[in-house]
């Protein structure tokens, strides 16, 4: 019994130290210059724009934009069960603020962050962008680096969107299993 409390305790304090990691790594942004922004999608409101943790990822992404650390923003999404195309909701959004279409590329194939990743890879090469700078929520920035990462592409910089929201409480553990599971898999 004493060897089974001692696991268990082990395996908490391991996954906890994990979880702490994720986040300490997702809350120190890295600010550098890159060929392009890439933003994943998230929910899209009712009315058809971005929900407030997606519009805070195109915020975030916006500032770097505006400081010249990219010359483009990627926004991936996917059409959700909303029934909208999210980067076309996200480019629209990015456009009503400013950035001009031909910064903007739209890839509404990124139903996950893997698939995000390899669209983005793809894109790059045959555009011949090798670096990139990553504009999502804190807890997802490991995961979403990691995934560029193994696609092939540079990640030069990321920015966490200063979101939070309780849905969080669910959102960080499931990203230390994620974590944990793209590093083994992929």
């Amino acid at each position: 019994m004493r060897k089974i409390i001692l696991l268990g305790s082990s395996t908490v304090g391991a996954f906890l130290l994990a979880t702490t990691a994720l986040v300490l790594a997702g809350l120190h942004d890295k600010l550098a210059p890159a060929d392009v922004i890439v933003v994943p999608g998230n929910t899209i409101a009712p009315d058809g724009r971005p929900g407030p943790r997606l519009q805070a990822r195109l915020d975030v992404a916006l500032v770097q934009f505006q400081a010249g650390r990219a010359p483009r923003i990627l926004v991936s999404g996917a059409t959700g069960k909303e029934g909208f195309d999210e980067a076309a909701s996200m480019a629209r959004y990015l456009q009503s603020r400013g950035v001009p279409t031909s910064a903007i590329i739209e890839d509404n194939q990124g139903w996950t962050t893997d698939a995000t990743a390899r669209n983005a890879a793809l894109l790059m090469r045959t555009h011949g962008w090798k670096s990139a700078m990553i504009a999502t929520q804190y807890f997802h920035v490991p995961r979403f680096r990691l995934a560029l990462e193994r696609s092939g592409i540079a990640v030069s910089g990321n920015v966490h969107a200063p979101y939070f929201e309780l849905r969080d409480l669910y959102s960080v553990p499931r990203e230390t299993v994620g974590y944990a599971v793209y590093y083994v898999r992929h």
